[in-house]
């Protein structure tokens, strides 16, 4: 369904006034606070060499929480932002933020400080909470923030920032507050987090997730998974990325054990897994091309997993077999959806039998939407496709979010009413699916990665499966050239590989299972296929290698 007419569709009707109070509702945090009381000297979250059981994980909590409730008078959003990532101060700051009955808003050191101060002045919000590891980008980043903020750091930094930046304020995260005794007060409605995502304009949007979204999605798949207190789980996603709070809440609503993998161990978890015995994992599928590629994944090599999980972008059926084969005893299932859907909303067990509705392309299928959840494949005039037929995929249900931050324009384009299903919300993807005849939905590729050629579509997924044959590598995608620009003048077959390529045996392969007008123009080997902040391909920084390669050949 093209954006052009979007316009076609009614947009979302938005809900008006305040949310009303709703008796016995859990939410977000909560789900931690109980799991805190049943099981108070049970380990919580691993970070190093650090372990703090449920009591001490909480109880940190609830100092933050009162202290940015102490803080109230200067906070004039119900968001809370905090600078940290993959230290105990940044988990007890997601934590700590939902007990002061705020949403939190992640934000990542590393990241440039730019697009950190465009966030923050996006979001609004009047505190912040920085852990040591983000007070060397104060100095970049608050000369950029529109408004006065209080930010909330280390004790021994506070003097130092103070003289530094006169016109913020700056509070010790020891503060002498008393815990917060009760939970906080939230609705359905209540932002439980808002996340940023790029959008086609290259500038981050913002995707408010409720806690009646997210509740919803925790309380499925924890039930669904059978997560108990003795399961110990992966934490790889960054605390940016809407993945990491399936990590975080699955396991803490569980009563269960995080293990927060170290920047080190991110592509190549093996010892990781194997030295604290995990029981769970969750990645990105990148991972398993990552260990292949440096033959780290050897049969029998993870017998302590009973479920692995991938999402975050397509899953290749080689991929999902050579994990199986490292993890013989665990449960395989690729989970798919995006950010506004809240984490995922479809899942499909592998079992390894290829072909029919298992895969297409090579590429793992996304199954079933979730029971309460539902989904709709639509043309361009958002009418339902029969089976068999690509369209545009649709979400609707209490998973997906309502809207972005304080941005209707894009809220309209995307959060529709289709016709014919009058009082439902529908986010439309740009996903690209067809469901099979029993009503497996299989993911077909990007709207935006679905281009023209000599007037012909193409699906950039379907060569890059021919390229990845032809290669014998799965670290291969197809690039649309020039990247990124509506006029498509060829394609180019991209491999990862440090020994070279058979140039003309992949596009003989090529040209054997694709139409002459998909063939790839040339292949290019590059040394590697850079990933970004959560572990998928960056397609961009593909292309710039790329141009690279075809510059230097002219």
């Amino acid at each position: 369904m093209s954006d052009s007419l979007a316009s076609t569709l009614e947009p979302r009707r938005a809900s008006v006034g305040p949310a009303e109070p709703q008796p016995g509702f859990l939410g977000l945090y909560d789900g931690f606070e109980r799991a805190a009381a049943e099981g108070p000297d049970r380990p919580a979250l691993v970070v190093g060499d650090e372990t703090l059981t449920y009591a001490q994980l909480s109880l940190r909590a609830r100092r933050l929480g009162a202290l940015i409730h102490s803080l109230e008078a200067e906070q004039h959003s119900e968001l809370v932002a905090f600078l940290a990532t993959r230290s105990v101060h940044a988990y007890a700051a997601v934590l700590g933020i939902l007990a002061a009955g705020r949403g939190y808003v992640p934000l990542h050191p590393d990241f440039p400080n730019e697009r950190t101060a465009r966030m923050l002045n996006l979001s609004g919000v009047g505190i912040v909470v920085v852990g040591r590891e983000g007070l060397d980008r104060l100095a970049d980043v608050l000369p950029q923030v529109e408004r006065e903020l209080t930010l909330v750091v280390p004790a021994d930094a506070v003097d130092g920032l103070a003289a530094r930046f006169a016109r913020h304020r700056f509070v010790s995260e020891d503060e002498d507050v008393r815990p917060l005794d009760a939970g906080p007060s939230v609705t359905r409605d209540s932002t439980a987090y808002l996340l940023f995502t790029s959008g086609s304009t290259g500038l981050p949007k913002g995707v408010p997730i409720s806690h009646g979204n997210v509740t919803s999605y925790v309380d499925y798949v924890r039930t669904l998974y059978e997560i108990e207190p003795t399961d110990r789980l992966s934490q790889m996603f960054d605390l940016t990325f809407d993945l990491s709070v399936h990590d975080m809440f699955v396991c803490w609503t569980a009563g269960a054990c995080l293990f927060s993998v170290p920047a080190a161990s991110l592509m190549a978890p093996a010892g990781f897994i194997r030295k604290n015995d995990l029981t769970v994992w969750f990645s990105v599928p990148s991972v398993i091309g990552f260990m292949q590629r440096f033959r780290m994944l050897k049969p029998g090599s993870l017998p302590s997993l009973r479920l692995s999980l991938f999402c975050g972008e397509p899953l290749l059926a080689n991929m999902a077999d050579a994990w199986l084969e490292a993890a013989p005893d665990s449960r395989l299932e690729n989970l798919y959806g995006p950010t506004e859907a809240t984490i995922a909303i479809s899942r499909f067990p592998w079992t390894g039998s290829h072909g029919g509705p298992e895969s297409l392309h090579g590429v793992v299928s996304i199954g079933r939407v979730f029971e309460g959840q539902a989904a709709c494949i639509v043309d361009e005039r958002g009418a339902e496709v029969p089976a068999g037929e690509t369209g545009e995929l649709c979400l609707s249900g209490s998973q997906v979010t309502t809207g972005y931050f304080n941005d209707p324009k894009k809220t309209k384009e995307r959060f529709v009413e289709l016709p014919g299903r009058p009082g439902q919300v529908w986010y439309r993807t740009g996903d690209l699916a067809r469901r099979t005849d029993d009503g497996v939905m299989q993911y077909v590729g990007r709207l935006d990665q679905q281009v023209q050629v000599l007037g012909h579509r193409v699906e950039l997924a379907e060569v890059g499966q021919a390229v990845r044959e032809g290669s014998g590598s799965d670290s291969a995608i197809a690039l649309a050239w020039p990247h990124g620009e509506p006029q498509v003048e060829a394609i180019y077959g991209v491999v990862a590989t440090s020994n070279g390529i058979e140039t003309r045996s992949i596009l003989e392969h090529c040209k054997r299972c694709l139409p002459d007008y998909a063939v790839p123009r040339d292949i290019v080997g590059v040394e590697e296929l850079p990933l970004n902040a959560n572990g998928k391909v960056d397609r961009n920084a593909v292309a710039r290698m790329v141009k690279e390669v075809l510059n230097a050949g002219h």
